[in-house]
């Protein structure tokens, strides 16, 4: 298991920029929720992405050429799906402090926010998980996530 310091302050940096930038757009800015995003991009997604990626690195050693990049694209488009997607839309809900708008419409705006992106998710994992060396990954990762988390917040608007 790995979680490094510098996996905490980039996951801090890069997803409060990226949600930050989302909550500005939206006219939400409040600090609490960059405070949250703070807390949450330095330790759930600083724990869990990195993590991750290096069990895709280890379960595909086997496999070569094509192969290996579609099983390492798939499998990381396969972990940032629509229940991941719910999941960074319920924690924005609970660090802005609006409770009230936790319900299942939360999962039906990242089930279409997941598929509308699928095209642009695929090239992206695919680059990050077959062009970035494995010690890049997470910040790669993070970056591409940080752009997405603009699109996801958007996505609540635009698909609610």
């Amino acid at each position: 298991m790995e979680y490094k310091l510098q996996n905490i302050i980039k996951g801090a940096l890069i997803y409060t920029i990226g949600d930050t930038i989302a909550a500005i757009l939206l006219g939400q800015f409040n600090v609490y929720r960059m405070l949250g995003m703070i807390l949450i991009g330095s330790t759930v997604y600083a724990f869990e992405i990195p993590n991750y990626f290096n069990w895709i690195s280890k379960i595909t050693k086997q496999y070569t050429g094509l192969k290996l990049s579609l099983y390492k694209t798939g499998l990381a488009i396969l972990y940032f799906n629509p229940l991941w997607i719910a999941r960074h839309l319920l924690f924005i809900k609970l660090i802005s402090f609006k409770t009230e708008e936790i319900n299942w419409s939360l999962f039906h705006i990242a089930l279409l926010s997941f598929l509308v992106n699928i095209p642009i998710s695929f090239i992206a994992n695919y680059i990050i998980q077959n062009k970035m060396p494995l010690n890049l990954r997470f910040i790669a990762s993070a970056t591409f996530s940080g752009l997405m988390a603009i699109y996801y917040a958007l996505s609540s608007v635009w698909f609610n």
